[in-house]
């Protein structure tokens, strides 16, 4: 088991890298595997939150890898004093010696940035006056100039450049406003343009990450200037958080959620980012998430393909300014843009290869040569992760009922057949065990589970409507 561990360590660090292996991985040790579920350890709350809530998919892949009889993971803490002072989580994390906090702050810059363009530290444009206060860098390469409009964001565009543009006192129109996308879609450009519009207009304005706002938080007990933290943060005029999502531990949250209260009740505008709606972030208290939901709530979807095209184009007029020579033909576009689906960051990257192919082979590019060279790019690409709440959704959606219906314990005909059909669908698009399965329906046993799967794929054969509905609900939840 030690050998196995040992080189799930060495997988895990290549991975992620040493600097957000060292801060986040370093001390984890495996306890036992024992029937299929490996146990493993930590010394703080605080690691086995951040690990759990961001990497436990990860690290359950290399220890599968490793040892293949592991079906899933439990992590505890190495000390049952510590585990019962979890709720003084934040207080034990301000102890921590300033070093490895130094080293904690450096590996969630990497894994953040991994997601952003972060500016070279020496760019004096990308500082803003709310560096005073602690707020994150703004890159001003991302304004409005620069975001690029389509079906698929504009609502988002106008909603936060009318945020931008308002005057000093004017009644606010939405606070807070609520933006939430998939990765790589444009939230944190719309932000970073916010903050610099805002601050050009010459209001007060702060533009965190989630990180930023916990480890400023956390520096803040642990240099007895907490008072001061929550008057420099409720002093500005506009609020801008990213990545709300990562928000971790319950005194932080609460924080925030006073800190939020105050501002949107003294007229101050609040604008939050994330990667889903604020009811579906789970890690969030209920108080948290019904705040960020009273404000305007809009969704950036998928880039359509006229977008991508626009995008690809603007990628290559970058590009062909640092190689002057660099060309691609309309139909190598069109072709990129038609293959790269899933958003702005792979068509960079679809670009970038582009323009290092033909730097190095000095002939223009075809569609074929294209196709050579993002290759392995969209070959990598991970298929869509279903979730048992989004087949519950649609389920409930198509048969006109609620999701509590499908949790609840009613036995009527109208909830009981979408209920079976969620659960048959859980089973096909999803790794959950019947006995998981069961517990996301109301705490159902699994055998509840298995008669209803058997339920479905027997009415399938004999009903050809239903059959033909479950592919619809398949291609609706996967692509």
């Amino acid at each position: 088991m030690a050998e196995g561990w040992a080189d799930a360590c060495r997988r895990l660090r290549a991975s992620v890298g040493d600097a957000v292996y060292n801060a986040w991985f370093a001390r984890l040790e495996l306890i036992s595997i024992v029937d299929g579920r490996a146990n493993l350890s930590v010394p703080t709350t605080f690691l086995k939150t951040w690990i759990q809530s961001h990497y436990l998919d990860r690290l359950l892949g290399v220890l599968t890898a490793e040892f293949p009889e592991v079906t899933h993971l439990a992590i505890a803490l190495r000390s049952a004093s510590r585990a019962a002072a979890a709720p003084r989580a934040v207080a034990d994390e301000a102890r921590t010696s300033g070093s490895e906090r130094e080293d904690v702050l450096r590996a969630t810059d990497v894994a953040v940035q991994d997601n952003r363009k972060a500016p070279r530290p020496a760019d004096k444009d990308a500082a803003t006056p709310a560096d005073g206060l602690g707020g994150s860098p703004l890159d001003r390469r991302l304004s409005f100039s620069t975001f690029l409009v389509g079906r698929s964001n504009q609502l988002a565009q106008v909603a936060a450049q009318r945020v931008a543009e308002a005057k000093a006192g004017e009644p606010l129109l939405y606070s807070p406003l609520y933006i939430h996308a998939a990765v790589g879609l444009g939230k944190t450009h719309l932000l970073q343009a916010t903050a610099q519009a805002v601050t050009d207009s010459g209001r007060r304005v702060i533009y965190l990450t989630a990180e930023k706002f916990m480890y400023g938080f956390v520096a803040s007990l642990k240099a007895q200037t907490a008072i001061a933290f929550k008057e420099r943060l409720r002093a500005i005029d506009v609020l801008i958080i990213d990545d709300v999502q990562f928000l971790q531990g319950k005194s932080i949250q609460t924080e925030f959620c006073h800190t939020l209260n105050a501002l949107i009740d003294d007229g101050r505008q609040v604008v939050i980012a994330a990667d889903r709606p604020p009811g579906e972030l789970e890690a969030l208290e209920e108080r948290v998430r019904s705040r960020l939901a009273g404000g305007l709530c809009v969704e950036i979807e998928s880039l359509d393909e006229a977008l991508r095209q626009r995008i690809v184009e603007a990628r290559v007029a970058v590009a062909q300014v640092i190689q002057p020579g660099f060309e691609l033909s309309p139909t190598v576009m069109a072709y990129v843009a038609s293959v790269i689906t899933t958003n702005g960051r792979d068509l960079d990257g679809a670009v970038n290869r582009l323009m290092a192919h033909a730097t190095l082979s000095a002939r223009p590019h075809t569609v074929e040569t294209a196709e050579t060279a993002i290759r392995d790019l969209i070959r990598t690409r991970e298929p869509k992760r279903v979730k048992i709440e989004d087949i519950q959704k649609l389920v409930a959606s198509h048969y006109n009922v609620s999701r509590a219906d499908i949790l609840s314990s009613r036995r009527t005909a109208t909830v009981v057949r979408p209920r079976q059909i969620a659960m048959y669908l859980s089973k096909a698009l999803t790794p959950r065990s019947l006995p998981e399965i069961g517990r996301r329906f109301g705490g159902r046993d699994h055998t509840t589970v298995l008669h209803a799967v058997r339920k479905i794929e027997n009415l399938c054969a004999a009903e050809t409507t239903l059959a033909e509905e479950l592919e619809l609900f398949k291609r609706l939840l996967q692509d």
